[in-house]
């Protein structure tokens, strides 16, 4: 008898525990949005953004089937929607892994939200010429009770720099390094060297570095005024034995720094603006020399300068310079020599100043 109690038990707590399937109603066109329009920061061209939210409303008492939530230019949108969770489906095929594009019956209960995340990966070509502006809408079903919710996003072109890449016949690739010791060829980091006219930054294009850019023994790297020279993380600039580095910014009169040549991270949105260790250093080697910083800024990397044995060559010129928001050191120098004016550095994770 007992068991048969037991039994009685355990099946009304599992009849009870299970959720019917709840009944819906097709959506009425009146969801709610945590956003009109999504704006999408700055981005350089094929560079993939930040993922953005935005959040769905359901206000009514009924659940609801939103019957699409669709890109309005369809698979040739470069955006890309996951909708809480789920990635859609490829085309017409609701079997196969979405890309992002398409969402057909989307249940919501009442009183309830769901979130949508959003990217994009968009090239120049893709915006419009006169504004730069890459636009899409998503779509929140058909007809008259269609909903709209604007997107947005600024593409921006750019000079890209970064180590060559050769196929290594096992269906993967090997990629250029920079040696960084002429006379150790062991002494390598994942990097290039700079060559013809790659050794002038202008300011026609920000410029986008992945990996180390080296400057060799003979060469200088001239940096004109108002250049943007961007980094990928764990990148930066190593001047060689024998190479120079000469960033010549001029005064500016607005608060946009416009003459000034600014080094800082690849990531442009607004979260990463004053963030530190987002990408590697300037690396003066022993032996480089009429090394010249004027004018200049360098913000949210691991190591502002590193001057390293400079007694024996020349003097590094650091002039008018503000270096800040670095993970460990702003300018560190072992046996350097530095003449410094007018330089701000500071917000440093270790010490703004190590010698």
């Amino acid at each position: 008898m007992r068991y048969f109690i037991l039994v009685l038990f355990v099946l009304a707590i599992s009849i009870t525990s299970c959720r019917k399937d709840f009944d819906t109603v097709p959506s009425s066109g009146k969801l709610v949005f945590s956003k009109t329009t999504v704006y999408l920061d700055t981005v350089f061209t094929n560079i993939g953004s930040s993922t953005y939210m935005l959040k769905v409303y359901n206000r009514s008492n009924d659940d609801i089937t939103i019957p699409s939530i669709a890109l309005a230019k369809g698979d040739a949108s470069k955006y890309r929607l996951m909708v809480d969770g789920m990635t859609g489906i490829d085309g017409p095929d609701a079997n196969t892994i979405g890309d992002g594009k398409i969402f057909p019956n989307v249940e919501l209960l009442a009183n309830d939200s769901l979130f949508v995340f959003i990217e994009t990966t968009a090239d120049i070509a893709d915006a419009n010429p006169a504004d730069m502006l890459y636009t899409d809408e998503i779509l929140f079903d058909a007809g008259i009770f269609q909903q709209k919710v604007n997107l947005v996003t600024l593409i921006q072109d750019a000079i890209f720099l970064f180590p060559d890449r050769t196929p290594n016949g096992t269906g993967g690739y090997s990629y250029e390094n920079l040696q960084l010791d002429d006379a150790d060829p062991d002494s390598k980091i994942y990097g290039f060297e700079l060559t013809g006219s790659e050794l002038n930054f202008t300011n026609s294009k920000p410029y986008v570095i992945y990996g180390y850019a080296g400057v060799k023994s003979g060469d200088v790297l001239t940096i004109n005024p108002g250049a943007r020279i961007h980094f990928h993380d764990q990148s930066g600039i190593f001047v060689k034995n024998g190479g120079s580095i000469q960033v010549n910014g001029t005064p500016s009169t607005t608060a946009a720094l416009e003459n000034e040549v600014v080094f800082e991270g690849d990531r442009l949105e607004p979260a990463f603006a004053e963030t530190p260790g987002q990408w590697g250093m300037i690396y003066l080697a022993e032996g480089s020399k009429n090394n010249i910083f004027d004018h200049t800024t360098i913000k949210n990397a691991t190591v502002g300068v590193f001057v390293d044995k400079q007694e024996a060559t020349s003097t590094v010129q650091i002039k008018n310079t503000q270096i800040y928001n670095t993970s460990n050191y702003g300018i560190i120098a072992r046996k350097g020599k530095i003449n410094g004016e007018n330089i701000v550095v500071n917000n440093a994770g270790k010490s703004s100043l190590a010698c």
